[in-house]
């Protein structure tokens, strides 16, 4: 196993983290709480051997019980051989108390005295600003960092880099953070630029999404031509995993494993990898595969936000986010399946009226209203594009 710096703190890091919110299930469904337990262990101890130290869950995962399959696989000596790491469930954070309540629940589901890295789940400008500072929340961190129920701080991430750094300079305790990062989502949410200057600050980077949840690992007809065509043969998995790994302010990938292939797969790739192990050419040839992805938007959308918001509450930016994606990636159960599960109906494009006062703020002049006829029928009436 290949380890690397872990921001200023006086630890290295496996190269690969074990996430744990794809556990393999009975159901096949990622997100099921029916996990099948004595795999998921297997697989989880199995990382640990190969020297993954590094073990990634969240209040969340698998419907809350992640947390709880982890806990019994690192009985029998395997937690004091790594890292742990689980997030603050900000979306149930209702007053300052809800910190410690869920924190010593998680504490007893993961059947341990401390949390190795703490982080708080998924931070956008809505949970900094009414969670995060409104509950001060760092007061009730600090008490748990004085008390030893967790080790280090830190935050996951899911909104702009302007956001992204005011989050970064708003705390000086800050250990780690967590970001969305692959070769496609260079300038996506934190982007290459939060990732620089996040580790400028001095802080550990574990990234997440390597693999655009599953999505670079089977690439549409035209850019699997591209693939096929260099003359570096490689497939798109270790394309993806190698060119984050390439980036020297990089901690730490993190992947979601389902079986015990995928396991022993990424340990492989883990131990070739290496910071700017990618040659010149190489790196062109990423660029390339990046553009034609690029040249796949359908709708030129930049999630600028300026047509937000909608004065029917329709989340446009996201909207065409999820479209795109399935054109992109020739994937559109996944984008119907994210559109049906985390949008309510009020924040569809059926709730789209075509008042067109969205289309007078978009820099990029696109048809709204038009589009959101033509998402409706592919998302929510099951035509195709």
């Amino acid at each position: 196993m290949k380890f690397r710096k872990f921001g200023k703190l006086d630890w290295e890091t496996s190269a690969l983290g074990f996430g744990c919110m794809r556990l393999p299930t009975t159901d096949g469904n990622y997100v099921s709480e029916n996990i099948i337990e004595d795999e998921s262990i297997k697989m989880i101890r199995y990382a640990i051997e190969q020297g993954v130290n590094y073990i990634d869950t969240a209040y969340f995962y698998h419907n809350g019980k992640s947390e709880v399959v982890l806990g019994k696989a690192l009985k029998d000596g395997y937690r004091e051989k790594v890292k742990l790491a689980t997030k603050s469930p900000t979306w149930f954070i209702n007053k300052a108390e809800d910190f410690d309540k869920y924190l010593d629940e998680q504490l007893k589901k993961l059947q341990t005295d401390y949390i190795d890295f703490y982080l708080l789940h998924s931070l956008d400008k809505q949970k900094w600003e009414n969670v995060v500072l409104k509950f001060n929340l760092f007061k009730r961190i600090e008490a748990a960092l004085n008390d030893g129920r967790i080790k280090n701080i830190g935050f996951s991430f899911h909104d702009t880099y302007e956001v992204f750094k005011q989050i970064v300079d708003g705390y000086n305790g800050w250990d780690f953070c967590q970001i969305q990062y692959n070769y496609v989502d260079t300038e996506n949410q934190a982007g290459t630029k939060g990732l620089k200057y996040a580790a400028e600050k001095g802080l550990a980077v574990v990234v997440m999404e390597p693999l655009l949840g599953g999505k670079l690992v089977n690439p549409p007809k035209a850019v699997l031509e591209l693939f096929n065509g260099f003359n570096r043969k490689r497939p798109p998995v270790e394309w993806a995993l190698q060119w984050v790994w390439n980036q020297p302010e990089v901690s730490l990938l993190l992947s979601g494993m389902s079986n015990m292939k995928q396991v022993e797969e990424n340990i492989r790739l883990a131990e070739i990898s290496g910071i700017n192990s990618l040659g010149g050419e190489e790196l062109h040839f990423i660029k390339g595969v990046k553009a034609k992805y690029t040249e796949r938007i359908a709708v030129p959308c930049t999630k600028c936000g300026y047509c937000m918001p909608c004065p029917n509450a329709v989340n446009i930016p996201i909207v065409f986010e999820l479209y795109n994606d399935g054109f992109i990636h020739e994937d559109v159960m996944t984008s119907r399946s994210l559109y049906s599960r985390f949008l309510s109906d009020g924040e569809r494009a059926s709730a789209c009226i075509k008042c067109r006062v969205c289309e007078k703020k978009c820099p990029q002049k696109i048809s709204i209203g038009d589009w959101m006829t033509k998402v409706r029928e592919v998302l929510e009436a099951g035509k195709g594009y």
